[in-house]
């Protein structure tokens, strides 16, 4: 995979950003017990990889869908949805672990991809 090129101090803000969920994430893990959606909502947005990936490229078809388990509206919706009550409080874990990875993967430098599968620029 190819690295966005960010500036430093993006960067810095998106490792902020990704400590301050994971760590949320295991305090609201641990507090109820909810391990597994935690786990499924950290590995979950990478099914799209499964497209195939050569030299940094993913698989055009796979594009659209890892672009949009890359995007943090996704899993915001579904927690907002779960503080409601109207669905369990394990979709609010495995929203919130679908945020930290979006965030671990912002920090690390991987950003959504061009309709070409490679990387997008900083």
């Amino acid at each position: 995979m190819t690295i966005d090129s960010k500036p430093a101090g993006r960067r810095a803000l998106d490792a902020v950003w990704a400590l301050a969920l994971l760590a949320f994430l295991v305090f609201e893990a641990v507090k109820h017990g909810l391990w597994l959606p935690a786990v499924i909502g950290m590995l979950a947005p990478d099914v799209a990889l499964f497209g195939g990936m050569s030299q940094g490229r993913l698989n055009p078809r796979a594009v659209p869908l890892y672009n949009v388990l890359h995007m943090y509206w996704g899993p915001v919706t579904l927690m907002a949805v779960a503080a409601t009550g109207v669905i369990a409080l394990g979709w609010f874990v495995l929203g919130l672990a679908w945020a930290a990875h979006v965030a671990v993967d912002r920090a690390l430098g991987y950003g959504l991809r061009v309709k070409d599968g490679f990387q997008r620029g900083g």
